[in-house]
This record gives C-alpha cells, sequence and structure tokens, in this order.
C-alpha cells in the first residue's frame, strides 16, 4: 500500500510530532495540578526522562502515546502498512527502551507510573492522583 500523502507533506507531518508538552501529558499535567500536586518535569538526570517527577515521593510518570510506545491489546498502535518493517524495529526499539528505563528507575528506588493516551479520559488520572498520594514519603 502506497502513502495517501506525498513525501514533502509527510515530512512537514511527522516533523510536528513532538516529544514533550504534548496534548495528552498537558491533559495529565493540568488534572494533577489543579488536584494540587506540584511537579518537576523531564528530568534528564533520571533514567527515560519521566515526563513528571514527584521528587520528594520518588515518583516519576510517563505520559505515553499509545502508537509510539506500542499499547498492548490498543487499537492506536496498530503498525502502518507502508514501510512495515521500518516501523516494526523502530518501535519495538521504543518499548525496550521504556522497559529499560523502568527497571533503571525501579533500581534506584523511584516508583515509575505509565499513564497511557488512550486512558487519559477514564478514571485512569484520579487512579494516578491515589497512586502519586499513597506514594507519599510524608504522611
Amino acid at each position: 500500500m502506497t502513502d495517501h500523502v506525498d513525501q514533502a507533506t509527510r515530512s512537514r507531518m511527522m516533523a510536528k510530532v513532538r516529544s514533550q508538552n504534548t496534548k495528552p501529558e498537558l491533559a495529565v499535567r493540568r488534572y494533577l495540578h489543579a488536584r494540587g500536586l506540584r511537579f518537576r518535569l523531564h528530568r534528564r538526570d533520571l533514567p527515560g526522562k519521566p515526563d513528571m517527577v514527584f521528587p520528594s515521593r520518588r515518583v516519576a510518570v510517563f505520559v505515553h502515546g499509545c502508537f509510539w510506545h506500542q499499547h498492548p491489546g490498543c487499537r492506536r498502535a496498530k503498525l502502518p502498512q507502508t514501510r512495515a518493517d521500518f516501523w516494526r524495529e523502530k518501535l519495538e526499539a521504543n518499548v525496550r527502551r521504556d522497559a529499560a528505563a523502568l527497571a533503571a528507575l525501579e533500581i534506584l528506588g523511584w516508583t515509575a507510573l505509565v499513564v497511557w493516551e488512550c486512558e487519559i479520559e477514564g478514571d485512569a488520572l484520579e487512579e494516578l492522583y491515589q497512586r502519586i498520594q499513597g506514594s507519599s514519603i510524608h504522611k
């Protein structure tokens, strides 16, 4: 199957894909901030550069896009039909990198939480809030 847009258009579209401050990430940040939680963003000194970090609780939160991080069982994690080998390799590398970052954070004594793009509309944000609150060292 061929791409339905020309190469220049596809290049412009892919150039707009962000790694930080995505719509799902901003939605999670707004929700948690409104609930009174304060956090640091994109700590480069931690494995995987988490989207949000709660240093006093030693909690790191990742907001994953279902396609880019291949959410298991999600309809948004469908592999493209064009250049399938390229995409399979790229997305599998993302999944391996995510697993390594989560394991490294655990070894360092951090709790790593993942919120998937497709879960943001449901009760996942309240569950995330409760898990972060439950991780508090200063109860």
